[in-house]
């Protein structure tokens, strides 16, 4: 990523590069831990392993993650319910974009200081997530460490364990030129880009009791939204020969996260006007002064999920999909190219 990509985020406390450069150098100490079961390379949404031998046709995906400072959001506004789902909505999301069904999950809950009550409601979010995506809350575990965290301060993460057989995978080698791709709303920020978000809008900002001037929603109201869970829309679409591939869209955007699930010589041509961005977005944008690239590269900007799909079931889908209510729009289509996303204004 060029350097000065996310000047914002990078003030805010958060090195894209360095995260970057880190993922670089797991990619060999992984690779040095490689074993027979082990189906896929760093870098994916979640990691392959066949079992119970490297032949079987059924394949393990995991998947974990953090629900970052988002926390901090939770802490101020006393969403800790909501901040509990998320962590389960984040991991269920990045497992179903290879077609995996969640199996089970296990949490992560670090403290400076127990406190029971707002630990039993996150774990009331975390079951609500699990029995919405019909998998079991397995186990997990609860830190209490002082010195370690500061006092008032949470560390939510979460692991999941899903299962697809070898020939369901997605993306695997459907997707090609010509498919076209349908973008689900999310609800918010999902659990990305708060280091930025909290840094404009509460730090050195207004604070989470302001008003947002069009809707009227607390900023407190409108950061602690949920990390929306995509299984409810996909899993019927699951085998289905029309769907091609799927994309999360989590920290990196768009352009981050479809990437990661093109092959080689497709870019994507998306339509920059074809959906309304949030107000919590432009909020974010307009105190910060941060460019349209930068709020791209951080945010979803209030496109959570895009389904890859044949040309042919592209307008029945969409329009399917919008009318249950995930807001889904026709974002544009893949091309051959040199890689990456391409905005364009396909309105006259």
């Amino acid at each position: 990523m060029n350097e000065n990509a996310a000047p914002n985020y990078r003030r805010a406390g958060v090195d894209l590069e360095a995260a970057e450069e880190i993922v670089r150098r797991i990619g060999p100490l992984a690779a040095g831990t490689r074993t027979g079961g082990v189906q896929s390379e760093i870098g994916g949404f979640g990691g392959f392993f066949a079992f119970p031998h490297p032949e079987s046709s059924d394949l393990l995906v995991a998947s974990i993650d953090g629900v970052g400072t988002k926390m901090k959001v939770a802490r101020q506004t006393g969403q800790w319910r909501s901040a509990g789902y998320d962590i389960v909505a984040h991991c269920v999301d990045d497992i179903l974009t290879h077609g995996a069904r969640p199996l089970f999950f296990l949490d992560y809950l670090g403290v400076g200081r127990l406190e029971v009550d707002a630990a039993t409601s996150l774990l009331e979010g975390v079951a609500e997530g699990c029995r919405e995506a019909g998998c079991a809350l397995l186990g997990g575990e609860t830190a209490e460490m002082p010195g370690v965290y500061v006092p008032g301060e949470v560390d939510l993460v979460g692991c999941i364990i899903g299962t697809v057989r070898r020939e369901a995978v997605l993306p695997g080698d459907r997707v090609r030129a010509g498919d076209r791709l349908i973008g689900l709303a999310s609800w918010g920020l999902h659990t990305n880009g708060y280091s930025l978000a909290r840094r404009v809008l509460i730090d050195a900002g207004p604070g989470v009791a302001t008003r947002l001037p069009e809707s009227g929603r607390s900023l407190g109201e409108a950061l602690s939204a949920r990390h929306r869970m995509y299984w409810r829309a996909v899993e019927p679409l699951l085998g289905d020969a029309g769907l091609h591939g799927m994309a999360h869209i989590t920290g990196g955007g768009i352009p981050g996260n479809l990437v990661r699930v093109l092959p080689a010589g497709l870019e994507a041509r998306i339509d920059r006007q074809c959906w309304e961005i949030p107000e919590i977005f432009r909020e974010i944008q307009r105190r910060g002064e941060i460019s349209d690239a930068e709020m791209r590269a951080v945010f979803n900007m209030g496109i959570g999920w895009i389904l890859i799909v044949a040309p042919e079931v592209a307008e029945a889908w969409q329009a399917r999909l919008a009318a249950q209510g995930w807001g889904a729009a026709a974002l544009g289509e893949l091309v051959e190219g040199p890689g990456g996303v391409v905005w364009v204004d396909a309105r006259p």
